[in-house]
């Protein structure tokens, strides 16, 4: 991450006006959780069926109008950028499966990937740093690589239209259970203006804390894994120290541009949100997907439907 002096953001400095027009995706994370798996094979590849994670994330972002896209990437996930690049050789041997070949030329017809790589894993603001030559002082989305939104149900859009309005952050919110407050960025909030409540569940966010113990959460509103950004969040980023687990936090450089009077806003939202952070999450969402499609979807359910009721049967 570039390193220069730093001086306090100013709150009159205001983006409103100018929409995102780039996408961040952060994907460097060593995705222990699902060791051995992810020692060759970068977490965001792992398969939703025939797609990878990553992929959806991409599509997401593509369906908001963000097809220029920057991968953090750390070590050993080069394979993600391949994912994305044109193969002629497999194209040539797909010539008579027109379905399979539009299936894989569409992964390089999505968006533009760039790439830049994070040395060392120091939390997710110091990931977001290092995006900053690309975007410049532009706002900007972020989008988290094991969260993803049903493309029926789209998020995106709004909160790029609402950080057009307000010039700030703005931010996705998801309800949780009090127990699970430890595991995410927890917002206080205040009603919105009511102008703004065209484009949804607009709230004012009031302060942020990261993963607080359920008695300390302010709320049982979580951050869901989707940011729009001004370009000051590169700056307040090099003046956030070291926070929860020892990391640079986004959450904390948020928060201290929300001191200094950069409005912050959030939608609540309330479709669906698929969790492949960890292998209950990821087996959920492959389940639920699977059952949801067109071609497999009817036959896997029957099949399921029948697993589930012999292992309950096997279990009394």
């Amino acid at each position: 991450m570039p390193e220069h002096a730093a001086t306090p953001a100013n709150p009159s400095t205001s983006t409103a006006g100018r929409r995102a027009a780039k996408a961040v995706i952060p994907a460097a994370g060593l995705a222990t959780r699902f060791l051995p798996a992810t020692k060759a094979v970068p977490k965001e590849l792992l398969p939703v069926v025939d797609r990878p994670v990553l992929q959806y994330i991409v599509e997401e972002a593509a369906q908001a109008g963000l097809t220029d896209v920057l991968l953090i990437t750390g070590r050993g996930k080069t394979a993600m950028v391949d994912h994305f690049d044109r193969r002629p050789d497999l194209e040539t041997r797909l010539a008579e499966k027109p379905e399979l070949l539009d299936a894989v030329r569409r992964t390089s017809e999505l968006a533009a990937i760039h790439t830049t790589r994070q040395p060392e894993q120091l939390g997710l603001g110091h990931a977001v740093g290092f995006a900053e030559s690309h975007v410049g002082d532009q706002p900007f989305a972020v989008l988290l690589g094991d969260e993803f939104v049903n493309l029926s149900e789209p998020l995106l859009p709004a909160m790029i239209d609402l950080q057009a309005r307000t010039g700030g952050i703005v931010l996705a919110f998801f309800e949780v259970p009090p127990e699970d407050t430890k595991r995410y960025g927890i917002a206080s909030v205040a009603p919105a203006d009511p102008a703004l409540t065209d484009l949804g569940e607009v709230v004012e966010v009031t302060g942020l804390v990261e993963k607080p113990k359920p008695e300390d959460a302010p709320s049982n509103l979580a951050v869901l894994g989707r940011y729009v950004l001004p370009g000051s969040i590169f700056e307040a980023i090099r003046r956030t120290e070291k926070g929860s687990g020892g990391e640079i936090q986004l959450t904390d450089a948020m928060g201290l541009l929300l001191k200094e009077g950069v409005p912050v806003h959030a939608i609540v939202y309330r479709g669906t949100r698929y969790d492949t952070g960890m292998p209950l999450g990821y087996l959920q969402t492959v389940v639920q997907l699977a059952s949801e499609r067109d071609d497999i979807g009817a036959e896997f359910r029957r099949w399921l439907g029948e697993f589930v009721a012999s292992d309950a049967a096997r279990r009394t």
